[in-house]
């Protein structure tokens, strides 16, 4: 694992990261996540890679799947802290790549392009290896992963706008020989620009990613010893396409 990555999920992004109520805590975004794990977990329990501040498992466990975590950074499990005990969702820090958990789950899942901060190949097909150290016979792993952009890249060029809304700009830079992106995140109050006349102060988020098409993370899949189950486009089951921006694959080892 990149020690930069430890770095970046440091104290000030754990305070920041829990938006609830909006973004990807809304109730739109978070249900149909959590709807869909609690049907894959078939009355098992569940292992989250890179659990984070506990968005996803805390409202899993909430739904009676037995949940417990892997997270590399100590203060973002920290904060899961501050909204679980040890029994509702226990945590093991670490990385997903070689962390071992004690006990055998039905589902490992690993949500909203994290596989991608894994910065080479081999790490993320080790993280592959290890989902399938913690499943028993037909069980599942389940990742999801943006697609990466590289159509909407004119030639020549080597960023791509992914958003722009009032208060927030991103895009990517891309290197396409290394398969790497750095994230850029710009942070600003519209408001005060148009109440005072003055520039707002602006914070600037960077995150590197390495990023996987998904025919290479079918063939992660294999090397793990998966086969691909599903694929949609999202975790309601909208139909996957070429003109989709991320989706929600479902792998599984086999029943003996």
């Amino acid at each position: 694992m990149d020690p930069t990555q430890q770095q970046l999920w440091d104290a000030d992004a754990a305070r920041s990261y829990d938006t609830p109520g909006t973004g990807m805590f809304a109730p739109e975004v978070l249900g149909p996540a959590v709807e869909r794990l609690a049907l894959l977990a078939d009355g098992g329990a569940a292992l989250e890679f890179a659990v984070g501040t506990g968005r996803v498992g805390i409202a899993l466990a909430g739904r009676g799947v037995p949940v417990t975590g892997v997270e590399l950074s100590g203060a973002m499990a920290a904060r899961l802290r501050e909204k679980a005990d040890a029994s509702q969702l226990p945590v093991v820090l670490g990385d997903m790549a070689t962390t071992r958990v004690p006990g055998t789950f039905s589902l490992v899942y690993l949500v909203f392009n994290t596989l991608s901060n894994l910065q080479t190949q081999d790490e993320q097909v080790e993280c592959f290896r290890n989902a399938a150290r913690h499943l028993g016979p037909g069980g599942r792993f389940v990742i999801e992963l943006w697609v990466p952009e590289l159509r909407t890249l004119p030639p020549g060029r080597s960023a791509t706008v992914f958003r722009a809304e009032p208060g927030h700009v991103g895009f990517d830079v891309y290197d396409v020989l290394e398969q790497r992106v750095v994230s850029h995140h710009f942070d600003f109050d519209e408001r005060q620009t148009r109440a005072t006349g003055k520039s707002a102060s602006v914070r600037l988020g960077l995150s590197p990613h390495r990023y996987v098409w998904p025919a290479e993370l079918d063939l992660m899949g294999r090397l793990g010893g998966f086969e691909l189950e599903s694929r949609h486009a999202d975790w309601s089951g909208a139909p996957f396409t070429a003109e989709s921006r991320s989706h929600v694959s479902v792998y599984r080892l086999p029943a003996r």
